[in-house]
């Protein structure tokens, strides 16, 4: 199954992503990441460690905003990529029925 992509234009794109960098540099986003919690697997995560994740990423629609962003490990933010929260959710569960 092909994943749904939007078509976004390069302008599109790079506005979004100004938008993460200077999220990333504000307080709140420091204030995410103080608990040095992974949203997705919960690991303990030194903060500087942390990833800024779209839980809706920006080639599938999502938005550089406060509401889509989490603190991710790098290794939960480079497994989801493109995945959409209820398709991450799909692919952890089959993860774990595989154990």
């Amino acid at each position: 199954m092909k994943p749904y992509a939007y078509d976004l234009d390069e302008k599109d794109i790079r506005r979004e992503r100004a938008k993460a960098r200077e999220l990333r540099s504000s307080q709140w986003w420091k204030r995410r990441c103080a608990k040095g919690r992974c949203h997705y697997c919960g690991a303990a995560v030194e903060v500087r460690a942390l990833t800024m994740d779209h839980l809706v990423p920006v080639s599938r629609g999502g938005r550089s905003t406060k509401g889509n962003l989490v603190p991710a490990c790098k290794e939960c933010n480079n497994q989801k990529k493109q995945l959409l929260p209820i398709e991450w959710e799909a692919y952890l569960s089959s993860l774990l029925s595989r154990t």
